[in-house]
């Protein structure tokens, strides 16, 4: 078992006045996310949400400032020595690989299995109701099929962040609804600490337990989800998510709490 998986909980995440630039306007970000809990990322487009998790899973190198999780400095550490798993909108599976094989290279990049290994690899895809499908190949699976073998790879890699960028965008919003909840299952289960953007706000309200706003590169606002959907967010959040939406949803809040 790893040191991760043996302390069983997610960890913080700290950017502390990390500056990145694509060559354009530089993104800043000094923001904390707490442990073991879901933040949702959310924003208009270009500003920086990919970014920012990819600096967190160590796909971008900050130009200043300092990437912590679990309170350590992992600016020299590259992504695959990060306590981290990441899903991303293409799912990145492996067409000639089966199920099996994509979702045991989160154990072994050669696929050079143990017998633990094996039995874990089996838990993940019954828990992600992929019993059954273990041969087939990634062709052969639909959409919301696919992305539960992703998932199922980030189960067997235990590691305590979890990153998701917009990885049930392209599906159905009951197949969407079905991944979330699975996700919110999985979290409650582990306790990771779970990063996801998305841009539908009915995502967020669903499972995030946290908001963070980011506009013109940079963190506009943080704080609750059901603060945000009520009322309390920047107004640049509520024209970004627009008033139907906010209507609904804190609709759906006020519900909730009677």
């Amino acid at each position: 078992m790893s040191e991760w998986a043996m302390r069983g909980k997610g960890v913080p995440v700290r950017l502390e006045k990390v500056s990145f630039s694509y060559g354009e306007a530089p993104l800043t970000f000094d923001v904390a996310f707490a442990a073991a809990e879901i933040t949702a990322i959310m924003g208009p487009s270009g500003s920086g949400k990919s970014t920012l998790l990819n600096l967190v899973a160590g796909f971008e190198t900050p130009q200043s400032g300092r990437v912590l999780i679990g309170g350590a400095d992992v600016g020299a550490d590259p992504p695959s020595a990060r306590p981290v798993s990441m899903v991303f909108q293409e799912n990145n599976l492996f067409g000639h690989l089966s199920v099996e094989q994509n979702v045991g290279l989160g154990r072994s990049a050669s696929l050079r299995l143990t017998e633990a290994d094996r039995i874990a690899i089996a838990e993940a895809l019954e828990r992600t109701g992929l019993s059954g499908k273990e041969r087939r190949l990634p062709r052969e699976l639909s959409g919301g099929e696919r992305q539960r073998v992703a998932l199922a790879r980030v189960l067997v890699r235990d590691r305590p962040v979890l990153l998701l960028d917009e990885p049930f965008a392209s599906l159905g919003p009951a197949l969407r609804d079905d991944m979330l909840d699975l996700v919110a299952g999985v979290h409650a289960e582990r306790g990771m600490t779970v990063l996801f953007v998305t841009h539908q706000p009915e995502d967020a309200r669903r499972i995030g337990q946290n908001l963070v706003f980011l506009n013109n590169g940079t963190v506009a606002a943080t704080g609750s989800a059901d603060d945000f959907f009520a009322g309390a967010g920047p107004e640049a959040f509520r024209r970004y998510i627009g008033a139907s939406a906010g209507n609904a949803v804190s609709r759906d809040i006020a519900r909730k709490r009677t």
